[in-house]
Order: C-alpha cells, then structure tokens, then sequence
C-alpha cells in the first residue's frame, strides 16, 4: 500500500467513523479541532440535531429580553436556571448582547457543585482560560463564545443574579457516544491546538493553505484568465473524474462592484439538473449594495480578490463558469478575470459526505409571510447564510427586529431573539454597536445605513452546522411582530446534502440591481456633525443645540446617492427655543426661523428647502443664534426626497 493511500484510508476513517466510534471518548479537543478544520464541513453528523435555548418571547411578540420574562426557565433558590441540556452532547455558542458581572454558574451531570463558575462577562472578555479571543469575543454590539462546553449525562446552567436580558445558547446532541465531561483542566496538546484556532480566526489575510488537511489535501491549482463579453459564458473549471475543490478564487479588479450584479457564478457536480450554485458573483461573495463588505476566514474579498474556501466534493464530474448578462438599459464594458481554482482528486464519500448547495434569493415577501434561506427535503447540514437586508420604508430599521427560526425533522429547533443576534451582533443604530459593517471570522455585518434603511449580515457555520436527517426550514422574519415591515431581501444559503438541488431562483435583470429608496432619513444618534465656535451640542431626546450668542454645527448627509432633494426637518418648539438657519456651504436654504413658544410643540416634516447633493456638497449647516435668553434647538429627523 503505498503511503498515499495509506492516508487517504486514515482520512476517511476519521471523516466516517470517528465520531461514531464508542469505545473512544469524545473529548474536548475533538470539538475545538472543528473551529479550524473547514475540510470537514462536508461530512455528516448522524442524528446530531442542534437545539437552542433562547430568551424569545413565547408569545412571538418582540419582549425577546427586554423584561428579562422569557429569560429564564425557573428560578431555583433565588437563581435563574437558563437551561438544562440532556447527555451527552455539547454546547457550540453561546450570545448576549447584555453581559453581566453576576456570575454563571455550570452544574454537569447531576453534580450538587458547578465544575465551571465564572463571571458572565468573563465567557467573552479574553480574561479566563480556555475563553479566549477572537473564538470569544465582542464586536457589532453582541458577546458570543465558540468554545465548546461538552458534558456526558446532562448540564444545567444557572445565572447566580437578578435578571438576566437576552441571550442564545446553542447546543449538540451525541447520542451514543462516550463524552468527556468538561474538566477544566488543559493538557499542552489542548493549548497548541486552542492557540492554533486563535490564529486562524485572527488571520485577516486569509488563503487555501490554512484548509488543505484531511481530504483536502495534496490540491493542485489551475489557473486561467480571460476576459468576459456581456451575453458571453465562459467556462475555467471542467473535470470529467471525480475529486473535490478545496477553494478557488475570482480576481475581476473593481468589475463586480456597482449597483448591477449582472456576472453569475454558476457550478454543477455530476452533471445534475439543477445547478450547485447560480448567483450573482456580487451576492456570493458578500458584496453589499455595489460595494465589497465580507471579509470572513472562509468566504469573501481581499484586495480584489474574491475568495471561497468551502470544500466542494464531487462524485463524476464538475463544471463551474461565469456568465454575463446583458442589460438594455445601461452601459456594460467587457470584464477581465482572473481564476484559480485548488483541487485534488480525492472522490466524495457518498456516505458520510455531501455536497455543497447555495440557494441564492431575492424576494419582496408579502406581509405576514417569513423571509425563508432554505427549504428542502433529505439528508444534510446548514453551513452559512449572507444577508442583504433593504427596508423598504424610511425611518429607523425596524425590520431587522425579526426572529430567525429553524424547524428540522419535523420539530422547532432554534428561536432566536431578533435579526443581528443572528448574526451575533446587537444594537443596531448605536454608536459602536451594529452601526457599520465589520467583517469577524465567522459572521460580521455587511453595511448599516439608516438614510438608506438597509443592512445586511453574514454567519458561517462550523462546529455547530446545523444537521438534518429528513428536512430542515430555515427562516427570518422581516419586523417587531408579525413580519409588519415591508423589505427587500436578499440571501445566498450554503447546505451540504445528499440530494440535488430541484429549483433555482434566476437572476433576472430587476433581482440583479440594486434597490435605491428615494426618501431618506437621518437619525441624530449616528450624525455626522462638526459644531463651529460659540456653539454647544448634546445628543439627548434629539440633537440638542445651544448656542452661546451665534454659531454652526454642520451635519454631513452621507450614504445618499447624488441628486435633488427637498429638506424636511422635524424639531422642537419651546420656551426655551433659539432661533435657526439653514444653509448648504455658501448657500442660504431658510431664513432665520425661531423655535421659541410659549408651550411646547414638535414640528414635523418642515420644508427649508431644496439641495443639489453631490460628492462635494453632502452637507448642510444649522445656524443658530439666542433669543433673548432662549438658547436651545432641539432637531430630531433631517429628512430628504429626491425630487429629480
């Protein structure tokens, strides 16, 4: 036997049997080792469903941890139990966006004392061991922990506090085999391989070396370059034998940017009749809204660079091209392309692996109905969502209050507590919370706009895909309470299964632009403000503007695209109200206009006139001046409506 096959025979045995093996024990390096090992994503999990235990409120309205009701299971001697999990299994994840000092409290397998005790915060603050950064961490407003907490016969996790807000915790069922409960106690083997994870995750510059273990190994690089024509399909990767793409990548410059995705990746294995994936390259990738935004340790862009790590096993052959679309209504110019595409030749075990699905969607979903990723029937397990999430009403982002739900086999599994909790993120529209896109190893946020009331997210799943042995639904409401706000949405899912795709969405030309709204709101939390001299300012109930005699505060009018507008600015009357103007550079918009009354009074939608917004002049300025003793302007909503 030569030493090839001699390893090729281990691989499979630890891709087909180890994790069913009982008479060894599942320890906790074993499950550490999946945060780094992406070639095993294609491989099954046999009967390890994922469950979570959630602070959603039962009732399906929004108290999804405000109040701290649905918190919690029981209170058990003046503590709040927040779940118990039956043996053996796992925990994968656990999220908040509101940590605590109290403390948490891990009771395992019946025991009267916990094994492991610690501050609620110090699960994602990098400051206790093993939880350390960035497989635990805080970003985009949410605290998430990827290390994984096993247990033999049964955990109980209970919160040593008063009240405990929002929270997910997300765990694997083993049945059938032999677990290691968790010790606390870590070997130097433990410790390198911990170390190891950390480094991946931290790895901003990623590349196909990181993942070329196990079947993915020994792969081989074909590259090609060519230049593409609208309504041309171009052909760069054709095997008639079977094998597996470790990864390739997609090196266009700037071409894929812009408000029209017109070039679709398209891929089949084994000649099935319904492509693997047919996306547009923009939405695969994780562009947002024209521009590139995802930057993960598996999918993304760097540079110009678009790159994709995700194992895609193949059992006869694979065919992966681009194609251009031509567009009546806009100018295309011809595209330069450069393509690598890793591979090796190691077949698909068609019984402990499957292949690689992306469902890619864009859909208007009618009030009331959920936003659905995936629905389909088989075997298999959800790998990773990307999100391009557009509200479709002005104002503050709503929408993204919406639950994610999982239904597998036939039973809810996951509820979660609100859509960029998802995401493991929090907070949208808070300063240094979700207000930006941010880009973590494993799940970010793509964009956050509120003139352009638009957002959108990525998460990846690895220790904790989600398995299924018959069927899985996988959706996201789209508002606070019965999917009420109307949206434009749009998703690329990533499934690996037994069974091929039977439909696919097709891009037509109106999928492949980008939406643009026409009526845009600025909200004073997230203003872009420069106060001149004689001027004081305070965010409060609004933007709270006190003048010191006469000054400016200039706010800058971001996000919106190029045009006219019309003005409309909400704002107080009251005693105590100065006086204001307002201006675009050198351009008086409004006389001078006073907000002083003898009883307090909000004015809504008030026009102070028309702008021409370009690059160069996406501001306006407020001058304000006393009167009398009367200092203050309080502003709440800049409002713009294109005119043109």
């Amino acid at each position: 036997m030569t030493n090839f096959s001699f390893k090729f025979l281990v691989s499979i045995f630890l891709l087909s049997g180890f994790f069913q093996v009982q008479s060894q024990t599942y320890k906790w390096s074993d499950e550490v080792e999946l945060l780094k090992r992406v070639d095993l994503l294609p491989a099954y999990r046999h009967n390890q469903l994922i469950e979570q235990e959630s602070s959603y409120d039962r009732t399906w309205g929004n108290d999804d941890g405000f109040s701290g009701k649905y918190s919690y299971i029981r209170k058990e001697n003046g503590n709040l139990v927040l779940a118990e999990f039956e043996g053996p299994g796992v925990v994968n994840r656990i999220w908040t966006p509101t940590p605590t000092n109290d403390m948490l409290a891990f009771y395992f397998d019946g025991e009267k004392t916990p094994r492991l005790r610690l501050r609620f915060i110090d699960l994602f603050s990098g400051e206790v061991y093993p939880f350390a950064k960035p497989v635990c961490g805080n970003e985009i407003g949410g605290y998430y922990c990827y290390i994984p907490i096993p247990f033999k016969k049964s955990l109980k996790i209970v919160f040593e506090g008063e009240k405990i807000m929002f929270h997910q915790i997300q765990y694997r069922k083993l049945p059938g085999m032999d677990v290691e409960t968790w010790t606390g106690k870590f070997s130097e083997s433990d410790r390198k391989l911990l170390s190891e994870v950390n480094a991946l995750w931290a790895d901003i510059s990623p590349t196909v070396n990181n993942y070329t273990a196990g079947l993915s190994a020994n792969a081989q690089t074909e590259q090609k370059t060519f230049t593409i024509q609208p309504g041309e399909e171009v052909t760069f990767f054709d095997k008639n034998t079977a094998g597996r793409i470790v990864g390739f990548e997609i090196d266009g410059g700037t071409s894929f940017e812009g408000i029209y995705k017109d070039i679709i990746l398209s891929a089949k294995w084994d000649n099935e009749q319904v492509e693997a994936i047919h996306a547009p390259v923009a939405d695969f990738f994780g562009y947002a809204y024209g521009s590139p935004a995802m930057r993960s340790i598996m999918m993304g862009r760097y540079g110009t660079t678009n790159y994709c790590y995700l194992p895609m096993p193949y059992d006869r052959s694979a065919s992966m091209k681009l194609i251009y679309k031509e567009r009546s209504d806009a100018q295309q110019n011809p595209v330069s392309v450069n393509v690598k595409v890793h591979y090796n030749t190691n077949k698909r075990n068609q019984k402990e692996e499957g292949k690689l699905y992306s469902v890619w969607r864009r859909e208007k979903p009618d009030i009331g109905k959920f936003y659905k990723f995936l629905e389909t029937k088989g075997k298999g397990h959800y790998a990773g969502t990307i999100h391009i999430a557009q509200g479709l009403r002005p104002g503050m982002t709503l929408f993204f209050e919406g639950d994610d739900s999982t239904y597998v086999d036939g039973k809810p599994r996951m509820h979660g507590t609100g859509s960029e909790d998802y995401y493991n993120g929090g907070w949208y529209a808070l300063l240094d919370r979700w207000d930006r896109g941010i880009s973590m190893p494993i799940h970010g946020s793509l964009d956050y706009s509120l003139p352009m009331n638009r957002t959108g997210a990525y998460r990846f799943f690895l220790s904790d895909k989600l398995t299924f042995e018959k069927e899985i639904y996988h959706g996201m409401e789209h508002g606070e309470v019965g999917n009420d706000f109307p949206v434009d949405y749009t998703s690329v899912a990533f499934y690996y299964a037994a069974q091929p795709l039977q439909e696919k969405m097709e891009p037509e030309a109106e999928l492949r632009e980008v939406y643009l709204p026409t009526t845009h709101v600025y909200f004073p939390q997230l203003m872009e403000i420069t106060p001149d001299r004689g001027i004081g300012v305070i965010l409060d109930r609004g933007l709270m503007i006190t003048a010191y005699g006469q000054g400016a505060v200039r706010v800058m009018l971001t996000d919106v695209p190029e045009g006219n507008y019309r003005v409309l600015l909400n704002y107080h009357e009251r005693a105590n109200g100065a006086d204001f103007q307002v201006w675009q550079r050198q351009s008086q918009l409004s006389e001078w206009t006073s907000t002083k009354a003898g009883k307090d009074t909000f004015r809504e939608r008030v026009h102070v006139g028309d702008i021409r917004l370009t690059r160069q002049t996406n501001s306006i300025t407020f001058h304000v001046r006393k009167n009398g003793d009367a200092d203050v302007f309080e502003l709440n909503l800049i409002t713009l409506e294109r005119i043109d």
